[in-house]
């Protein structure tokens, strides 16, 4: 588990960071979901490493990275600001171009990384998604019924009560699929009481500011420029929920393509090889 890979805390302009890195190669940043971190990609990285420099921080406000200061509009949990961070990050380590994929809530901070900065990007990938405006957009009685914890946990203050009352019981136990050390990892982030606000945070800025954000791109017309996977869980609701999910990423990328992978909504947990087979074929076209 991350054998060869180097462990430390990076400091950008507003967050320091958690950040493993290690391999040979090309480089690509991989961005974790809720209420992961950058464990998650323990066994697909070391994969990716033998073609890639791969690049697994926690984002702010998730993991063992700094958790940013309230504000009455969320701004410093928008994924503008995460992926200012990654931007930074990357830089830091001396790679101003790369790759990204983005898992779950990751996935948001790395297509607004590629409509931000689309110099910089050279490839995006986003795993079990579509853009939040339009899942907005979408919210019928299935999804208010399947992804309530979307409006539950951008209230004010009550869900980090509910969790904090329980966290185990919110979140589940140990899967197995984590070892010792990912499990120790994801049971400190929920049972940190900063974190899970951090955390819930990323939540309130996504009907907020995020929300904003793009539909002010989609105003512009302004879409991801560079060559975009997405991929989906077979075991998960993206697809009952979208139908077409693909169709979807088209309103907001040109160069799209992807498919499903055989696993629940964890891919990198329960699928790691197919789903570093799928991110090599991808992040390897000429």
């Amino acid at each position: 588990m991350f054998n060869d890979f180097t462990h430390e805390k990076i400091t950008v302009t507003h967050a320091t960071l958690n950040v493993r890195y290690g391999g040979n190669g090309p480089p690509v940043l991989l961005l974790h979901g809720h209420p992961r971190s950058h464990m998650t990609w323990s066994k697909v990285a070391p994969l990716l490493a033998k073609q890639f420099t791969v690049v697994c921080p926690d984002l702010r406000g998730f993991g063992q990275s700094s958790v940013p200061v309230d504000t009455p509009d969320h701004a410093g949990s928008a994924k503008r600001a995460k992926a200012q961070d990654c931007v930074e990050l990357m830089q830091a380590l001396g790679f101003p171009r790369f790759a990204i994929v983005g898992h779950d809530r990751g996935s948001y901070t790395a297509y607004r990384a590629a409509l931000d900065f689309p110099h910089l990007i050279t490839r995006l990938a986003v795993l079990d998604s579509v853009p939040i405006l339009e899942a907005l957009e979408r919210c019928n009685e299935k999804f208010a019924r399947q992804w309530y914890h979307w409006f539950f946990f951008a209230q004010k203050e009550k869900p980090e009560r509910a969790i904090l009352a329980d966290p185990d019981a919110w979140y589940g136990g140990r899967t197995a699929q984590m070892n010792d050390d990912e499990y120790a990892d994801f049971h400190r982030a929920i049972h940190d009481p900063a974190t899970v606000h951090g955390m819930l945070e990323d939540y309130r800025a996504g009907l907020t500011v995020d929300r904003e954000h793009e539909a002010a791109d989609r105003a512009a017309g302004r879409k991801i420029r560079c060559p975009t996977l997405c991929l989906w869980s077979e075991k998960d609701d993206l697809v009952d929920l979208y139908g077409d999910v693909l169709a979807i990423w088209r309103n907001w990328a040109d160069n799209v393509r992807g498919g499903a992978i055989p696993s629940g909504h964890h891919m990198a947990e329960e699928a790691p090889e197919a789903l570093a087979q799928a991110l090599m074929l991808f992040l390897q076209e000429k």
